[in-house]
């Protein structure tokens, strides 16, 4: 009889591995108890210590605070750096443009070609010359009884022919001597008064004036040979195209003129006696508050960025507060321009007076326009390097257009690198061509010498390397002994 065996009772308890052996129970550690209990008791001491002194409501980490502090710091150090900074830029334009003799010439020299500003000064020497002549009383004496009432619209006739000639005489290339050499003085004068150098004009007793006479003495030249019966006689002047304003030149119109002319006749009063001395401290304030600003705005922008926990930050708030602050400084300026031509009388010397503040802030709206810009460019490029949702998406979209383009570029520099010698030797000639009628048409366009050089060394590097591309494709036959010329065909 066969006896059937029977499984063991650890057969089902056991994972079969490949060589059929039970894997050996886990000890059991005989120290478990202890350790249980040893937790325990650390537990039970934990919470009884908890229970005496009970925790607070929670407090926020002191460095987050010191951030805070130190980021708001930062933005008001930017702010004021930017302020700080446009009001320099005006100062130095200022300093520049008004406190230096040939910066302030080449900024007023070419005023009279402006029509507003030649018609003011036109208007105001012809009404000047008017009024020391008494030209309607001359022709009432001049004319028949019967014919006296013509009086008055002859004057008014003879007063736009006049005008006439003063504008044309203010606008000449002769007249521009007498105009730069007239606020050269002025300005030599003003500047040796204000600083205190002079030793003609002291505080409080005398005053300084733009000069129109030698515009008169040149007008009146040109009329006594046109209207010299409006005279009596004939006018001999000096003439002042030269720029050389000769001494006793009032002295002289007067005794032509046969009238006596007032002191202030044909003058533009620069400023009045009593004000002076403040004039003179003020310059001297300007001075010293232009270096503290220009200082100042250095070192609060240094300030700003030792003091700011992110620098990114602080510069897109100083690129914003420097738009802030040039387009309020500029509205302060057109603000004073305004209260200054309100003073003006409305016409045609305010126009002029206009025309004449417009060219000679020209540099400093300039300025303006710059600092908008910059500090524009400034706060966006900041933002657009920051962590930022946007500008994270708009560099991912650069780079991934980036490598488009690169693979684009190699793509066709490839086919470029193929095709191009064989086209280029196909249409060498017509190629050729093609580079010295492009070079004729610039050479006509820029005729300078450099231009001249310059296009004459690009055709030849042109025609070189158009050839040179050619020969090297292997269909190519080389040029015949003796060179070649542009426009022939030799054989290919």
């Amino acid at each position: 009889m066969t006896r059937s065996a029977s499984p063991s009772p650890a057969a089902d308890d056991f994972p079969v591995r490949g060589d059929d052996t039970p894997p050996a129970p886990p000890a059991v550690e005989e120290d478990a108890p202890d350790e249980l209990a040893r937790l325990r008791a650390e537990n039970a001491a934990l919470r009884a210590q908890l229970q005496e002194h009970p925790p607070g409501p929670p407090r926020p980490p002191r460095p987050a605070r010191g951030r805070a502090v130190r980021r708001a710091i930062a933005a008001v150090l930017a702010a004021l750096a930017a302020f700080a900074l446009v009001t320099s830029v005006v100062g130095l334009w200022a300093a520049r443009t008004t406190l230096n003799t040939d910066r302030w010439v080449a900024t007023v020299a070419p005023l009279p070609q402006d029509p507003a500003v030649s018609a003011a000064v036109a208007q105001y020497a012809t009404t000047q010359l008017f009024e020391v002549i008494d030209v309607e009383q001359r022709l009432r004496t001049v004319l028949p009884q019967q014919a006296a009432f013509v009086a008055g619209p002859l004057t008014g006739q003879l007063r736009e022919q006049v005008r006439e000639v003063m504008t044309n005489v203010l606008r000449s290339d002769r007249f521009q001597l007498v105009w730069t050499e007239l606020n050269r003085r002025l300005h030599q004068r003003l500047m040796a008064v204000l600083s205190g150098t002079s030793q003609v004009v002291t505080a409080y007793d005398d005053r300084i004036q733009i000069d129109l006479l030698p515009l008169i003495n040149q007008a009146l030249r040109e009329l006594s040979a046109q209207l010299p019966t409006m005279f009596g006689k004939e006018i001999t002047l000096p003439d002042l195209s030269s720029g050389a304003i000769p001494p006793g030149l009032r002295e002289r119109v007067q005794e032509q003129l046969g009238v006596p002319l007032p002191a202030n006749f044909a003058q533009f009063t620069v400023y009045d006696a009593g004000k002076l001395k403040a004039a003179q401290e003020a310059v001297t304030t300007a001075k010293r508050d232009l270096a503290l600003f220009t200082g100042a705005a250095i070192l609060l922008l240094i300030a700003a960025y030792v003091v700011s926990p992110a620098r990114r930050r602080t510069t897109v708030q100083f690129g914003i507060w420097l738009v802030i602050a040039a387009v309020t400084v500029t509205a302060v300026l057109r603000a004073v321009r305004r209260e200054l031509l309100a003073q003006v009388p409305d016409g045609t010397y305010r126009s002029g007076a206009d025309a004449a503040m417009t060219s000679i802030f020209g540099l400093l709206r300039d300025r303006g326009t710059q600092l908008i810009v910059l500090g524009a460019l400034l706060a966006l490029l900041a933002y657009l390097v920051g962590p930022g949702r946007f500008p994270v998406w708009l560099r991912s979209q650069l780079a991934r257009g980036g490598r488009a383009t690169a693979r684009g570029v190699r793509t066709g520099s490839g086919a470029l690198a193929t095709h191009a010698p064989g086209w280029i030797a196909a249409h060498l000639d017509p190629l050729r061509i093609t580079g010295v009628v492009v070079a004729a048409v610039l050479a006509l366009v820029l005729s300078s010498w450099t231009a001249l050089l310059v296009i004459a060394i690009l055709l030849i590097v042109y025609e070189i390397t158009v050839t040179l591309i050619a020969h090297r494709h292997p269909d190519s036959r080389s040029e015949p002994e003796g060179g070649w010329l542009p426009g022939v065909s030799h054989g290919r």
